[in-house]
């Protein structure tokens, strides 16, 4: 009788598998039931590792996500390897070569008593434990293969059965539904983060606003939303290039200002109204600037509506970092047209306030010239034949200053009345109403409405270069508050009357939560951030107690001199 070729699936039908099945299907059911908790992605793929090493008694498991665009890995979740010791591997297999790679290739099972003899074995990496038995099933959602589920070292030495294989493989099956079930849902958080984001745009450009601070409420909301390292609106140049007018990054002083010369490959496609997607801008020969060079994958996406290009948009991510996904390009496309038809509106919104301004001058001045000149004329005429007809001295020079108080108050009406001819020149909003903005576009993906509180001369004490800042700032706080604090409640004040500790007024930002706090040994890229714009100015930035049960949440406290 030939032997049995260890890549042919197990025949659990003889007595001896048969017994072993069945004295392990209650471990089984209870490793279904395991990997079938939760939606969330990757925490899926680590249990679906951590249960199949239970099964199988390997000491390694690891599931491979096929890249299905590239053809390798897109991910590779792993059980079994500490921290450290992945770390000091380094990246994750591509995929292209050895066991892994030619499981890809061909998805059928592997079982291998020392995989370090067989012909496609390509070797270790560095740093990497020594395995040698090994066991691969393919894991099928909906027909098709979304990667492969490794176990490998055999606990007690010896060779993986054909209980182990069918085991992993019944795994497998199940673990095929629970990836799709996480997949579904990650969708739909994704499309209703895109959403919510859409929406808070929308919301936060028709509240009214200057050009400028437009533009950076479409950066800061597609950087957060693409998950990129900027965000980044540019605009049509003069001389046939693109120039960047808006970034939401940490050195966005850098940018603002740059020219994408025409040269580049990317201009043309854009300005004719078609998104450019880029793997790798560092190596890519169309980005040709030093700003392209310093960044990973990227989206380019053309802000056009209604057959008008206002600019374009673009969310690129650190060197290194993940592709951006089709369901990524295609949200972040329709992103990008919502914007655009949100810039227009706000655009003509903006026309149709500045156009009620001229008519309500222009009534003013008419009712200036018609009425109250008219009354003065008539009034000073009045007066002179007094003056004329008064025999007391006294009488005559009081009535002589009164007629001359008049003609200079008429020439000063006179002169208000061409002032409000001109057209007024644009001035930003001021930084009250920016602040309830920030308030307002943070209510959406919140679901409730921060409450505010104003002290001092906020408007007219705080400078441009600290207002721009402190509404930086506030973004800030408000997205760290969404994304990490889970509050139900939000206080933000802006105090124009604080102090330093040497004693320089200053304009002091709190917003206070009541959510979950900042964790220990927590990430402080935001408070940092936070930090860095207030010292730039000769500030500071701190946290505290928030607004919950006895000091539950946090207040992150921001001030700069005035």
């Amino acid at each position: 009788m030939p032997a049995q070729d260890p890549t042919d699936p197990p025949d659990p039908t003889g007595p001896r598998e048969s017994a072993e099945f069945t004295a392990r299907v209650p471990q089984l059911l209870e490793a279904m039931r395991s990997i079938g908790t939760g939606l969330e992605l990757h925490e899926t793929l680590h249990r679906i590792c951590e249960t199949a090493a239970g099964l199988a008694g390997a000491r390694y498991a690891a599931i491979g996500v096929v890249d299905q665009e590239r053809g390798g890995l897109s991910d590779f979740v792993t059980h079994g390897v500490p921290e450290e010791e992945a770390a000091r591997i380094g990246r994750i297999p591509d995929g292209h070569t050895g066991i892994l790679g030619a499981l890809i290739e061909d998805a059928r099972v592997v079982r291998l008593d020392d995989l370090t003899a067989d012909p496609r074995f390509a070797g270790f990496p560095p740093h990497h434990p020594r395995m040698r038995t090994f066991l691969g099933v393919p894991v099928r959602v909906q027909g098709e293969t979304f990667g492969n589920l490794y176990v490998a070292e055999k606990t007690d030495g010896g060779r993986f059965t054909d209980g182990d294989l069918h085991m992993v493989q019944v795994l497998s099956t199940e673990a095929g539904i629970a990836i799709n079930n996480a997949r579904l849902y990650q969708a739909a958080r994704q499309r209703e983060r895109w959403i919510d984001g859409s929406v808070a745009v929308t919301t936060a450009l028709l509240a009214g606003g200057d050009a400028d601070e437009a533009l950076s409420v479409v950066a800061e909301q597609a950087r957060q939303l693409a998950e990129s390292a900027a965000g980044v609106v540019m605009l049509p140049a003069a001389g046939g290039g693109l120039e960047v007018v808006a970034v939401s990054n940490d050195n966005s002083g850098q940018v603002l200002g740059m020219i994408v010369p025409p040269e580049s490959g990317v201009v043309a496609t854009l300005l004719s109204g078609s998104p450019v997607f880029v793997d790798d801008s560092a190596s890519d020969p169309r980005m040709i600037t030093e700003m392209g060079k310093r960044f990973g994958p990227s989206m380019m996406l053309p802000l056009h509506s209604g057959g008008r290009l206002l600019g374009v948009l673009a969310t690129p991510r650190e060197r290194g970092a993940r592709p951006f996904t089709a369901a990524e390009r295609s949200l972040a496309t329709r992103f990008a047209s919502q914007a655009a038809l949100a810039l227009m509106m706000a655009d003509a919104q903006r026309d149709r306030e500045r156009l009620a301004v001229f008519e309500d001058r222009d009534r003013i001045a008419r009712d200036l010239h018609d009425l109250v000149i008219q009354r003065l004329f008539a009034t000073g005429m009045m007066l002179e034949g007094a003056h004329r007809q008064s025999a007391a001295p006294g009488v005559r020079d009081g009535v002589g200053k009164a007629v001359g108080e008049l003609d200079v108050t008429i020439q000063e009406i006179r002169t208000a009345i061409f002032a409000l001819q001109q057209g007024p020149a644009e001035a930003p909003s001021g930084l009250c109403t920016r602040v309830l903005r920030e308030i307002n576009m943070a209510a959406v993906p919140l679901g409730f409405k921060p409450t505010h509180r104003f002290v001092g001369p906020v408007d007219s004490g705080v400078g441009e270069l600290t207002g721009k800042n402190l509404i930086a700032a506030l973004r800030e706080a408000l997205s760290n508050a969404f994304r990490h604090a889970a509050a139900s409640r939000i206080h933000v004040t802006v105090d124009a009357t604080a102090q330093l500790e040497d004693g320089r007024p200053a304009v002091r930002l709190t917003v206070s939560d009541d959510g979950v706090g900042i964790p220990e040994g927590g990430r402080r890229s935001g408070l940092r951030n936070l930090s860095r714009r207030a010292e730039a100015l000769g500030g500071s930035s701190s946290y505290g107690p928030g607004l919950g049960d006895e000091g539950g949440g946090t207040s992150v406290v921001w001030e700069a001199p005035l």
